[in-house]
Formats: structure tokens, C-alpha cells, sequence
């Protein structure tokens, strides 16, 4: 039922009601509809909590933005110590192929946002972006920073 994912293994948890399965987001702390793209969601919010070490009190999950008139929802964004934001999240299910729609998609939302940083995961395949926001330029990294206490 549960595809492998390209994560640690993390505890997440997964219950049964009424034929129906559900997952548990730690951030939003409530039990939620199992889809391909929360369970996707859910390994992402572990990562940056348990290995990138950023504390789930900086994070916002689902929340609508709005972008030229039109509601739309980003998937995870953290904010940095200054609680500015600092990393965009797009979670796709994996059956969905990573490409410049996807990409497009996360650098339309972040022009809202104005994160420095920008991930995009399928669950198997995660893209890591620096975003020089000065000079509107995207740059390919090998991974997210770690989170820091001191500047």
C-alpha cells in the first residue's frame, strides 16, 4: 500500500477507520485522509524535523496564499529564526514525474513568499534551489541548510 520512499525511515504514524486509512501530520497534529501526497508531505516535515533539525513550531503546512487574485496552498514553508520565511516545500505523489510545470509552480508561489530556499519532492526525488532573491537567479544545491540557532 505504501510506496518506499527515498527518506529515512521515520515513525510516522498510519491508522485504520472504517476501511479508511488515515496518517498523522506532527506539525498540524491531527489525523489526516492517506493520500500518495500526505504521505509524501509527512516524510517531508520529518526530514526537515528530525534530520535538518528544525523545530515543527516554525513550520506552516496547507496554508492558502494568494497569488494574482486566485486562492492557492503551499505544502510546507519554514520559517528562518527571524520567522521570516525560509523554505518553500512542493510535494507531489510519486507517481508524479518532477518537471518545469512543478518548478514553475513553486517559483510562482515564492514570489509571494520570498523564500531563499526551495524544495521540491516526489518522495523519490527531491530538488534542492538557493533562490538569490536580489538578483532573481535560481541555483541547484545538494541540500538544505541545517537549522542554526546562531546567524
Amino acid at each position: 500500500m505504501m510506496e518506499k520512499l527515498n527518506f529515512p525511515e521515520f515513525n510516522v504514524l498510519i491508522k485504520n477507520k472504517e476501511n479508511k486509512s488515515y496518517i498523522f501530520d506532527p506539525v498540524r497534529k491531527k489525523w489526516l485522509f492517506f493520500t500518495p501526497e500526505e504521505w509524501v508531505r509527512v516524510h517531508c516535515i520529518f526530514y526537515l524535523i528530525e534530520i535538518k533539525k528544525y523545530p515543527a513550531s516554525l513550520m506552516k503546512i496547507e496554508k492558502e496564499l494568494r497569488l494574482y487574485n486566485t486562492k492557492k496552498r503551499f505544502d510546507i514553508l519554514v520559517a528562518g529564526l527571524n520567522l521570516k520565511p525560509l523554505i518553500l516545500v512542493e510535494c507531489k505523489a510519486p507517481s508524479v514525474k518532477i518537471n518545469q510545470k512543478t518548478f514553475d509552480q513553486i517559483i510562482r508561489y515564492n514570489l509571494e513568499l520570498k523564500c531563499p530556499y526551495l524544495m521540491v519532492t516526489n518522495g523519490l526525488n527531491h530538488y534542492f534551489c538557493n533562490m538569490n532573491l536580489k538578483k532573481n537567479k535560481i541555483s541547484f544545491i545538494n541540500e538544505l541548510p541545517n537549522y542554526k540557532i546562531d546567524p
